[in-house]
Formats: C-alpha cells, structure tokens, sequence
C-alpha cells in the first residue's frame, strides 16, 4: 500500500483527488495540505518510510514556496525522497525552479490536465519510489527552451547592481553621470562595476580598450543577446545549438 503524502491548494481538487486515489484500493493519503511548508513540517515530524511513502505535489502552492522549491526543502532532509509533481501552470519562473533544483531521479513532472486520473497517477508514484524518472515530453520541451533562454541572456550572468549599471551605460551615461543617478559619490564604484559587468560578458579577455568594452557591453544590452568578438573583431553569437556562429548585422 502507498502513502502519499498530497499538496495541492485548490481544496476542491484536493478533497476529489483523495477519494479517487484511497478507492483505487492501492493507496493511503497520510497527510494532505495546501502549503509545502506544511508538508515540510509533516515530514520532519512523521519520518516517513520513503520505501512506501510518495509526494503528489501541486507546483503552484499557497504557501511561500512552490512545489519545486518545496521539493528541494524535503530533500535536504531525505535524500531523493520520491515525488510526483503536476502543475497546469505554463510559467518560465517553475521551470526555471525545476532545471536548477538538481532533481535527478525518483520523481515525475507531468501536466496535471493529463494525469489526474488515479490508474495514471500511481504508476508514476511507483516508479518514483522505485528512482525511476519521468518527465512529460512537452515540460522538458520547456525546460530546455528556458535553459537556452537563461544562457543566451546576457543579463542573467549579472548581479542586479549590474545590471541597472549596465543598462544606464548603454543608455549613453557617463560613469559620472551613473553614480549621480544612483546615488553613489565615487564615480570609482561605477568604474568597477563595469570592470565586473566587462569581465562577465568576456569583454576584457584580450585586454580590450575600455571605451572599446564600453561599446561592446552596450550592444550586448541593446540586442539583448551574448555577443563574442574574435581577435579581427568580427561578433558571433550563440546560436540554438549553443554554439558560436557569426553574427551578421
């Protein structure tokens, strides 16, 4: 007999997917909640035996975290311990969540439109305990568009700080000019930034003049793609095979 351990917020959807799950006969919900910092607490305070016992996790939560986030909570306690997620939500930010979670095995991520049905659901459950994977086709289809999304954009190698440095200085601002808007009285700690801003972006590699890196690291933000010239100052960017092709513009 499975436990399941279920966290999902709608209650409607909860309430139907513990009745349909426990007269399937093959299952037992031990704990159900609408938060994963709720089922994080059960867990700490139950130990469950992750021989038997499965989270069916809603990605969207009413908590502070979402599923993914969630997930990665429990698992520092209990390595691996099993999970099914399913979400109806089409979102960059859960996807993102999923892609640097680490999650390797013992779990699935399915569109929760395609299995709410309980002879769906529990194949995945054992599987998931069995460290097995499965990952619904068009989710990974998604996490893989986000990946190369995140790795073709310049700003996401950029702290925050740097990055409203680095658009104020494609907006044609002097270093002086950018400390007054923001409030910084040495005009060095806006020098530096770009150095960190030049060296992200892989502009300083040979040493390149700075009003030089200036323009480039412009044209990055402006394009709003990674940009990389060679030694004869040709660009090439990445293209969907992440790989460098010359960019002609």
């Amino acid at each position: 007999m499975l436990e399941i351990i279920l966290v999902e917020d709608n209650l409607r959807l909860r309430h139907a997917l513990k009745s349909g799950l426990e007269a399937a006969g093959q299952a037992h919900i031990v704990f159900d909640c609408d938060q994963g910092e709720a089922a994080l607490e059960y867990c700490l305070e139950a130990q469950p035996e992750l021989s038997k016992t499965v989270i069916l996790m809603d990605v969207q939560l009413a908590g502070g975290m979402n599923g993914i986030q969630a997930a990665v909570a429990i698992r520092r306690e209990f390595p691996r311990f099993p999970v099914v997620f399913y979400s109806i939500q089409d979102d960059d930010a859960y996807y993102r969540d999923f892609r640097r979670s680490g999650v390797l095995s013992h779990y699935a991520y399915v569109r929760k439109s395609n299995y709410l049905l309980p002879e769906m659901i529990l194949p995945l459950m054992r599987d998931a305990i069995a460290g097995r994977s499965f990952i619904d086709p068009e989710i990974e289809a998604r996490v893989q568009a986000v990946r190369l999304k995140d790795e073709n954009d310049p700003m996401a190698l950029l702290e925050p700080n740097e990055q409203v440095v680095a658009r104020l200085l494609a907006q044609g601002l002097t270093n002086e000019q950018i400390a007054a808007r923001l409030g910084f009285r040495d005009k060095r700690t806006i020098s530096r930034t770009n150095g960190q801003v030049y060296a992200a972006w892989g502009l300083d590699i040979n040493a390149t003049e700075e009003k030089v890196a200036r323009t480039r690291a412009a044209l990055i933000v402006q394009t709003g793609q990674l940009i990389s010239w060679d030694t004869d100052g040709k660009p090439h960017i990445l293209d969907e095979r992440g790989e460098w092709i010359p960019w002609d513009q």
